[in-house]
């Protein structure tokens, strides 16, 4: 059956829609590879089983690869695929977008924090390298 989109950014939002994906992607845009229990440190509010979830479909998409190493107990390790990391541009701006939005909310005078800013987390992950 033919798929139609009206445009083009109907694709990209069926593969990477929704609230985690996107928070997703962009940690293993920063972290390079990450273990499941790294996420759930990084994404405090995601559930183990969304988690699994929203994985699982990056994966089924191409976007990330899933390497499980056969030891005990057992460890399992996500990165981006080199089709996963052509979305580096459009994750990079994502997070600009929003740091440039809560600047602006916080002009307004809303109570809003920015726990890390995307350009801090580049730095800390040269210097970890």
């Amino acid at each position: 059956m033919q798929k139609l989109y009206n445009i083009g950014v109907e694709a990209t939002l069926e593969v990477i829609g929704g609230k985690w994906k996107p928070i997703i992607l962009c940690h293993l845009n920063h972290h390079g590879k990450i273990r499941t229990n790294e996420f759930r440190r990084l994404i405090p509010k995601i559930s183990q089983k969304m988690l699994t979830s929203q994985l699982r479909e990056l994966e089924q998409a191409g976007l990330i690869d899933r390497k499980v190493f056969n030891q005990v107990p057992p460890k399992v390790e996500y990165s981006l695929t080199p089709y996963g990391e052509g979305m580096e541009p459009i994750l990079n701006m994502l997070c600009t977008w929003g740091e440039n939005h809560i600047e602006v909310l916080q002009e307004k005078g809303e109570d809003v924090v920015l726990k890390q800013r995307d350009e801090d987390i580049a730095i800390a992950m040269k210097q970890t390298s």
